[in-house]
């Protein structure tokens, strides 16, 4: 699967995460920004590295601005911007949740 476009989803809400995808082609490159990174960065970035390649994608580039948000909403948040990027929206592929 191909990154057509950068695309995000979510918010700067609290209990929200703010997911943006890009290209990138050095496999899946995180930037996380969180307060509690130090606590669990690593859960987080799981999730969204499981997540994207769930999906399908193996290369992007990834900010995160996570403000608490739960594993559910990270990976709901995830698959929204990948299925943005990869401008296939309009078919939800509901199984990678």
């Amino acid at each position: 699967m191909e990154i057509k476009t950068t695309a995000v989803a979510g918010t700067l809400e609290s209990s929200d995460i703010q997911i943006m995808i890009s290209k990138g082609s050095n496999g899946i490159e995180i930037d996380l920004e969180s307060e509690v990174k130090k606590a669990y960065g690593d859960q987080i970035e799981k999730v969204i590295t499981d997540t994207l390649k769930a999906y399908g994608l193996e290369n992007a580039k990834v900010k995160a601005t996570d403000k608490g948000a739960l594993d559910c909403v990270i990976k709901a948040r995830t698959l929204a911007a990948a299925q943005r990027a990869t401008k296939i929206s309009d078919k939800p592929d509901l199984e990678v949740l």
